[in-house]
């Protein structure tokens, strides 16, 4: 299979530098172009007020995509690979599948588990639900002991 677009969904943690390496390493190899996601997950905050609570979390979420879509862009930056980062907003998995379907991607790229740890035990239930729902292959990266 020829890979042109690879998508990595990531939220920063050591899991998601791995698979942002694993699929850096794919692209450097097919010659795909790397789509780095970060999806500011405001499930949990529905129903904060629209004050000036809530602009302040959505700011402390921006920054930690930032920091970690800069973790794509450096990857890529060092293997010269292709890429394009973009932050999202809304609930991770639909957006994540959402977003691969939107630039047809050939391949997801993530780590089995995120940065919330207890909730997300076994395969983790961002990755679970995007291996589910997508109907792009998924490569799923587990965390070096």
């Amino acid at each position: 299979m020829q890979y042109k677009k690879i998508l990595v969904p990531t939220d920063g943690s050591d899991v998601s530098l791995e698979a942002i390496e694993h699929a850096v390493s794919i692209a450097k190899t097919t010659g795909a172009e790397i789509f780095g996601v970060y999806v500011l997950d405001t499930t949990p905050y529905t129903e904060i007020p629209a004050d000036g609570l809530w602009s302040n979390l959505k700011e402390i979420l921006e920054e930690e995509g930032d920091n970690a879509l800069h973790l794509v862009a450096k990857a890529a930056r060092k293997y010269d690979v292709a890429f394009k980062n973009q932050v999202l907003e809304g609930n991770p998995e639909k957006e994540i599948v959402e977003f691969a379907d939107k630039i047809n991607a050939d391949l997801i790229v993530m780590g089995t588990t995120g940065k919330t740890g207890f909730d997300r035990l076994l395969l983790g239930s961002v990755a679970e639900r995007v291996l589910k729902h997508t109907k792009c292959p998924v490569l799923l990266v587990r965390q070096k002991e």
